[in-house]
């Protein structure tokens, strides 16, 4: 489409349209300039002539051309012809033509009687024609002025109508690129409300891109993810299960130390107890994801469940000489499923406790607020480096592997929590602070009992 296309056919359409419509002016306004003549003049030329036609008609026949005579002795400037029934002339002025075939530039009969037999015609102008060509000039002025006029607001017009149709043109081929195009302006009219429906359409085709690529990175990290999580679970279990493979071929052989067969069965129960506890937190992560376990919330009281986690990790703590420090009013109720909130709460602590040095301290507390409460684990003189914490969720990941492989710890503690929490519509953080490591969750809260 060439750039000024449309401005040039609807400037061409409206000039064809204007030029018709003054030429139609201009027909039938001369058509009544020359009537309106016409009759001007015959009626000039009728009273100019009028007192010659009563003297010839009171006055006897025969002096008709005495009397046309003395008419023009005093009208000189008239040039006549006077004719009888038989087109004779009675009487004629020295210039006028006489011929049956008048070839001068006018003629006209003033007056024609039967009964009297006789034909008055005139031959000469009135003095009118000054007048009709000064007035010709004017009435030529007048439409040529029009004309001008007409053109230009032709042009006005064809700017106006294609200026918001080459702007949408414009936008409509940014917006096939996808690229920035402001809103239009506000109009009332079609065009208007059809650059505000395109626009919308645009936004909308945008946020839809949008959200597009957004699934399809979502779903390219959950792919990546999946295949993670499958090649670690299947490491985590390739290796402990070849190792209880080489012990019962040990047995089997009756090889070496092997031959004391209670000793290595208990530790191919032990490794196989490992496995079976990785196991169940993997099906668990899995049913997470798929959205099987829902959560269903009660009201309950927090330090209680946290007392009950302790004195399981108590011997835990005491054993890497570590204290443990509860800051939590009595009575302080929550609104959480209580299996999930255990789970989470037993893995939180126990992380904490593993991650504290020997001889450090481990801090819970509880920030009450409006609608929720803050629970806080904080693992004092631990520090974790900023670009690993993100990690630290993810499946199977450990900062040590040989340190966390020795303590049995299979890497999916942290994955459950993340899981759990997402599954539960509860915001939790794990942070760097001077005093080290806490982690962080706002649970939902109920009235004091």
């Amino acid at each position: 489409m060439k750039k000024h296309g449309i401005f040039i056919k609807v400037f061409t359409y409206t000039v064809i349209a204007i030029l018709l419509l003054v030429s139609v002016m201009a027909v039938l306004f001369s058509g009544q300039f020359m009537l309106l003549y016409r009759t001007l003049q015959s009626r000039q030329i009728i009273a100019s002539y009028e007192p010659l036609v009563r003297r010839i008609q009171t006055s006897n026949s025969n002096d008709i051309a005495t009397m046309a005579q003395r008419f023009h002795e005093n009208n000189q400037s008239f040039e006549f012809v006077i004719m009888d029934n038989n087109n004779n002339p009675i009487y004629a002025t020295e210039n006028a033509d006489t011929s049956d075939n008048f070839s001068g530039d006018f003629f006209f009969v003033v007056h024609k009687d039967m009964d009297t037999g006789f034909s008055i015609i005139a031959q000469s102008r009135t003095g009118l024609e000054s007048l009709y060509r000064d007035l010709a000039i004017r009435v030529f002025i007048v439409f040529a002025v029009m004309l001008a006029l007409s053109l230009f607001c032709a042009y006005i017009f064809a700017r106006q109508i294609t200026k918001p149709i080459r702007q949408l043109v414009n936008s409509a081929g940014k917006m096939a690129n996808l690229e920035e195009v402001p809103p239009p302006a506000e109009r009332k009219d079609e065009l208007g409300i059809l650059a505000h429906d395109i626009y919308f359409m645009y936004k909308k085709l945008k946020e839809t891109i949008a959200q597009l690529e957004d699934e399809i990175l979502r779903v390219r990290e959950l792919e990546e993810t999946q295949r993670y999580f499958f090649s670690a679970a299947s490491h985590e279990l390739k290796t402990p299960i070849a190792a209880t493979s080489v012990l019962l071929e040990g047995m089997i052989e009756n090889v070496g130390d092997y031959k004391d067969h209670p000793k290595y069965l208990r530790e191919c129960i032990k490794m196989m107890d490992r496995q079976s506890k990785t196991i169940s937190e993997i099906l668990e992560i899995v049913r997470l994801n798929d959205g099987k376990i829902v959560p269903v919330a009660e009201n309950l009281e927090i330090k209680n469940i946290i007392s009950c986690i302790l004195s399981d990790v108590h011997t835990l703590a005491e054993a890497n000489e570590q204290r443990v420090v509860l800051d939590i009013a009595d009575g302080q109720t929550i609104l959480a499923d209580p299996k999930m909130l255990k789970t989470v709460l037993s893995n939180i602590i126990l992380n904490a406790i593993q991650n504290t040095p020997k001889g450090g301290e481990v801090r819970i507390w509880g920030e009450p607020a409006a609608e929720q409460f803050r629970f806080c684990v904080l693992n004092t003189g631990a520090r974790i480096d900023d670009a690993v914490l993100p990690k630290l969720f993810d499946p199977f990941y450990r900062i040590d592997q040989a340190r966390s492989r020795k303590s049995g710890r299979s890497g999916l503690g942290l994955t459950i929590v993340h899981k759990t929490l997402e599954a539960m519509n509860i915001a939790f953080a794990l942070e760097n602070t001077p005093d080290g490591v806490v982690f962080w969750m706002d649970l939902p809260q109920t009235k004091y009992r």
